[in-house]
């Protein structure tokens, strides 16, 4: 209508997840996401053979089962946790910038809903400025990188497009690293301070850092300034790398091979924390509340407690409002000097 502000928008960006738990559908996702050449960086034609002969092939059943045994009657609990997170912002950005003024919604780097998709339906909806926050709070060209690979992609194939603005990432925010301390304190108040605590993040090949990528550079900022916020000494804690795979190598220490030496040198409980995770997800319900307890515990340990993602816990809805908040702004007044970029 003449005269009314355009409404604003701002995305949330997730990985993605299978719509269901069989082969089929984990093979679909699969293909999308190990197609794309930010996450495998071999050679089209060789990772071509490799994909479709043996990883596509033998790996969606292992996968499914591993998906069926953390499905929940909402489905996959990334997308739940995603969907949640889109629905409690808006209701606190509308409290705060009126009905109408700002969009929320949540995409997915593979899997529905898209990135282009989600843009689309925005711009149709009359968004002509947008904000997209990658749910990542390290950055890595194999994660954030393919977000804006999505971004370039849809730009090149749309005519008339709205005004971008992309949080690059917040690994060192201080909301961030007060909602992460806030809940390692208060699972230790319900259920007690393990013997050690693990700074658990989603590896990526050694290769990518060594050519540049700042994803582990960025970890280890996250790990020290959650150290300094929760008082720990260097004897208390340890950070490693999970979800590796193939056999090139990758950020160590391994995750798996940690808790197996700390399990054998007489550590007998471990609580774990997953700071590159937004929401629960198959690498901390099934990779370390299962998989990793159950090697612990073989290799002598007593107990491994895995420590609860943001989600979408109100901690996690402040933080969020808080990282999005001056860019927001920056956007609904556009005559107030833009952040710089984070």
């Amino acid at each position: 209508m003449r005269g009314q502000a355009q409404p604003a928008a701002l995305v949330l960006v997730n990985l993605g997840t299978p719509v269901d738990c069989t082969p089929s559908a984990v093979r679909a996702f699969l293909r999308q996401f190990l197609g794309d050449r930010r996450v495998v960086e071999v050679p089209r034609p060789l990772w071509w053979l490799i994909l479709n002969l043996f990883v596509l092939p033998l790996r969606p059943a292992k996968v499914a089962r591993a998906y069926r045994a953390i499905w929940t009657a909402q489905g996959s609990p990334l997308r739940h946790f995603t969907e949640q997170q889109a629905a409690k912002l808006q209701e606190r950005l509308t409290a705060r910038h009126g009905p109408g003024a700002l969009h929320v919604r949540h995409a997915m780097t593979y899997g529905t809903p898209s990135i282009a998709q989600t843009l689309d339906e925005l711009w149709q909806q009359g968004c002509r400025r947008i904000l997209l926050l990658p749910l990542y709070p390290q950055y890595s060209g194999s994660t954030s990188g393919a977000v804006y690979d999505q971004i370039a992609h849809y730009i090149c194939r749309r005519r008339a497009l709205p005004g971008l603005h992309i949080i690059n990432s917040y690994f060192h925010h201080p909301a961030y690293i007060a909602a992460l301390a806030q809940s390692v304190r208060d699972h230790w108040q319900a259920q007690g301070r393990a013997d050690l605590l693990l700074f658990s993040y989603h590896g990526v090949p050694q290769s990518y850092v060594d050519r540049g990528d700042p994803y582990a550079g960025h970890c280890e900022c996250t790990t020290g300034a959650l150290a300094a916020a929760l008082g720990l000494q260097e004897s208390d804690y340890r950070m490693t790398y999970q979800s590796r795979f193939g056999r090139a190598p990758w950020l160590q220490p391994y995750t798996d091979a940690t808790l197996v030496e700390l399990a054998q040198t007489g550590v007998k409980r471990i609580d774990v924390l997953c700071p590159a995770f937004a929401a629960d997800c198959l690498e901390t319900l099934e990779e370390i509340a299962v998989e990793n307890r159950h090697l612990f515990i073989e290799h002598g340990g007593a107990d491994l407690r895995l420590i609860p993602c943001l989600n979408a816990s109100t901690a996690h809805i402040d933080m969020l409002e808080a990282i999005t908040a001056p860019h927001l702004d920056a956007i609904l007044r556009p005559g107030q000097p833009r952040p710089p970029a984070s």
